[in-house]
């Protein structure tokens, strides 16, 4: 028994730790909107730069790692090559709602995301579709309305709201679609391809937008791309060697918290009685839904 007690020990040290890194992650997720007004391009632009810088740091991080990122097939590359597509609409989308409403409302309707998935995941995989999880979906949709100022384009938020909407259904998308290869290859594999496909795919953005890069810009970029994307995504994957998904999934609940608390401390966007009613059933539901896939 007395020897059991330091491996436990070191059991819980490491535990802890892993927590912290998810948490750590989470954060950086979150925050990563606030580049939307930081940096002043074109939301594909900005993606466009988001995913090039990322993809070299995973490059050169694998290559440290000496991490095998060989593919095993030409079906699995061009899998990876459409999932980042729809990882190049999803970001560019995100960024978009946050640039044409605000940061609350560009991270709160992406937490929606779970709504697609619940009715999205029966109609790809077979499975059955519980009334609960409708029940929830639709909670979560009238969150949505609670936030929504006028049902009319031409009020800001509301655009923000729909793009925000867009991007939510992209990534539950793409988290479906990675499901096939979640077994066969790391995530930050997974990831390096996705993003370098979304690089590649958004280049034609460049000659559209012809974007002029200030020293701020590529500093902000090359921040954005390392710290707040490749060693996000990084902490995100270490921390899953001893964290459940549920809880995993709790704690990334949090990131729409992150990024209105700080939207309002640096960007001074405090969230309205609105953003605040509509977010708290959002979140409510979120944990919920997590909670019960946990038990």
């Amino acid at each position: 028994m007395a020897a059991l007690e330091p491996r436990c020990r070191e059991k819980q040290k490491e535990h802890r730790k892993d927590l912290i890194s998810i948490h750590m992650a989470v954060m950086l997720f979150g925050m990563s909107a606030l580049f939307s007004r930081l940096i002043h391009q074109s939301a594909p632009v900005l993606t466009w730069g988001r995913v090039t810088v990322s993809s070299v740091f995973l490059f050169c991080l694998h290559r440290v790692k000496r991490t095998d990122d060989r593919v095993k097939s030409k079906k699995h590359l061009l899998g990876l090559f459409a999932v980042g597509g729809i990882l190049a609409g999803h970001w560019s989308a995100f960024f978009f709602s946050a640039q044409v409403s605000t940061v609350a409302v560009a991270t709160l309707t992406f937490s929606t995301f779970p709504v697609f998935v619940t009715f999205l995941e029966p109609w790809l995989f077979g499975l059955r579709l519980r009334a609960s999880d409708v029940a929830a979906a639709f909670v979560m949709m009238f969150g949505v309305a609670l936030i929504i100022p006028d049902f009319s384009l031409d009020n800001s938020m509301t655009r923000g709201i729909l793009w925000g909407m867009l991007g939510s259904f992209l990534y539950a998308l793409m988290s479906l679609a990675n499901r096939r290869f979640a077994g066969l290859y790391p995530a930050t594999v997974i990831s390096f391809y996705e993003q370098g496909a979304a690089a590649v795919l958004l280049l034609p953005s460049l000659f559209l937008f012809r974007p002029l890069f200030s020293l701020s810009d590529l500093l902000l970029l090359l921040l954005l791309g390392t710290v707040f994307t490749g060693i996000a995504h990084s902490l995100f994957t270490s921390g899953m060697k001893t964290v459940r998904a549920q809880t995993a999934g709790m704690i990334s609940g949090l990131e729409s918290v992150y990024g209105i608390l700080f939207a309002g401390l640096l960007l001074g966007e405090i969230p309205g009685i609105r953003e605040i009613a509509g977010g708290a059933v959002i979140l409510l539901v979120v944990f919920y839904s997590t909670k019960k896939a946990a038990s």
